[in-house]
């Protein structure tokens, strides 16, 4: 099928392509993102937040420690790179809880989310990206799950992370 740019941007392209539905020709506009990486990183019951503001939704969201893969990065190092930069955390390695796909509509974007095995203070500590101002904390779990629920966090990769850590909790519990 024919792609054709119409836009290529910082973060993303947007393409038309044409497709074939049923025999017939359409066209879609879709957006080619690289992808992103989120770090859960679960401590003695806490989750580790980040609160930072979101123009596009115009909102401060809470958020676990994530970024924007760049073309061809392998998402664990992209992961690692995110948790020191936004946490100044390390970890010894990060396990693959999900890939997820955001917005498959119209976006190719995925998201690959991991857990932080072993997560401590950085060693050696990266500077923060110039355009973000973010705060990182840690929250109880419990507290967390209940934001998740009352809709106050609504990041889809964060909202996924919370969940797989309740269920693991459980799990750990024997429940």
């Amino acid at each position: 099928m024919k792609e054709k740019n119409l836009y290529k941007g910082m973060i993303f392209d947007l393409v038309e392509k044409e497709v074939e539905i049923h025999g017939k020709p359409y066209r879609r506009e879709i957006i080619r993102h690289p992808g992103g990486v989120g770090v859960l990183c679960v401590k003695d019951e806490r989750v580790l937040l980040v609160r930072q503001y979101r123009h596009a939704i115009e909102k401060e969201t809470l958020e676990i420690p994530a970024g924007k893969l760049e073309y061809g990065e392998d998402p664990m190092t992209c992961g690692m790179r995110e948790l020191n930069e936004e946490a100044r955390l390390e970890a010894d390695s990060l396990e693959l809880i999900e890939t997820i796909v955001s917005t498959p509509g119209f976006c190719d974007e995925r998201i690959y989310i991991y857990k932080a095995c072993n997560p401590r203070k950085a060693v050696h500590e990266l500077a923060q990206d110039e355009d973000e101002d973010l705060d990182s904390f840690w929250l109880p779990l419990d507290e967390a799950y209940e934001k998740v629920r009352n809709r106050e966090i609504e990041d889809a990769k964060t909202v996924v992370a919370i969940q797989y850590a309740v269920i693991e909790k459980e799990r750990e519990r024997g429940n």
